[in-house]
């Protein structure tokens, strides 16, 4: 299984890597199907990519990879924000939530590759393994280490994840997409609140000064946000029942759909919790082409520069 996605350059006197992954398999796969039977329950092998023009299928591969590399990087994120709940000494049942967070996104991880896959194979990536995501902030208290991290990855970027994936899965008209989407959907439903747990029970630790840290955090994290979606115009235009079968939605929906989950999933909670967030929602404009669902999904909860 490879995901690949070429993601910033190399830092000085660092190698590009080709992003792979594999199975160990045998008994160690047969705990993991254990653990997540519904990844095998999947339509695979439905998807007729031959009723589908060749750039648009194409496109969709290079779609589907990036987004397995995208879970990838998620999953690092998830992981050291649960390192810096422990550090921060969050109570015992927010941090035992957030336990499950890695392990649903390396399952998000295997079925977009798999999606890829069924395309007709992943696209090359490479990456330095180093600037995966963003890292935490040195220098400062362990809570608003953890706070940054948890703004970025979780009040930004799996809060505003939630209503695109969504919408994307009810545009999707094949089977398989729309089972691998709702399956996200359904595990990121959990990732989408936690931001907003956490801050309920850390706002009162916080002086305004941090709050200012934050919402610097979650400023930096949209202007990404915003940078894909400018990505996301260029994107290939083909026949809308392509383009819902192979698991994207029309770009110009899509759009209008992010900025005002942007407004109403990210800016407002931010705000209502007294973080001074600058950015305003403003989907980009002229539109053209059609934009990828899951794939490419619109955000970046990985908080990467």
């Amino acid at each position: 299984m490879a995901a690949p996605a070429t993601v910033g350059s190399p830092a000085d006197g660092m190698a590009e890597e080709l992003f792979e992954l594999e199975l160990l398999g045998g008994p160690v796969e047969t705990r993991y199907r254990r653990v997540r039977p519904e990844i095998e329950a999947m339509p695979w092998g439905t998807l007729d990519v031959s009723r589908h023009p060749p750039a648009l299928v194409a496109a969709a591969r290079d779609s589907w990879t990036r987004a397995a590399f995208q879970e990838h990087r998620t999953g690092i994120a998830m992981a050291l924000t649960l390192k810096a709940l422990m550090e921060a000494r969050a109570p015992l049942d927010l941090i035992a939530l957030a336990t499950r967070f890695p392990l649903d996104e390396l399952v998000h991880v295997e079925l977009c590759s798999r999606m890829a896959m069924e395309l007709g194979g992943a696209v090359p990536i490479v990456h330095d393994p180093d600037r995966l995501v963003a890292r935490p902030l040195e220098g400062v208290d362990p809570l608003l280490r953890c706070g940054d991290l948890i703004v970025r990855f979780f009040c930004v970027g799996e809060a505003l994840s939630i209503p695109m994936l969504r919408g994307t899965m009810r545009a999707s008209e094949h089977p398989l997409p729309r089972a691998v989407l709702g399956r996200i959907v359904r595990d990121e439903a959990a990732h989408g609140a936690f931001g907003w747990m956490f801050l309920d029970w850390a706002l009162p630790h916080y002086a305004a000064h941090d709050l200012e840290v934050l919402a610097r955090a979650a400023d930096q994290t949209i202007d990404r946000v915003k940078d894909n979606w400018e990505a996301i115009r260029k994107r290939p235009k083909g026949p809308k029942s392509a383009v819902h079968s192979l698991g994207w939605m029309e770009t110009d929906a899509y759009l209008e759909l992010a900025e005002r989950s942007l407004e109403r999933n990210v800016l407002r909670p931010l705000r209502a919790r007294g973080l001074p967030v600058r950015s305003t929602a403003g989907a980009p404009a002229g539109v053209a082409g059609e934009a990828p669902s899951a794939g490419a999904v619109g955000y970046d909860s990985s908080g990467s520069s």
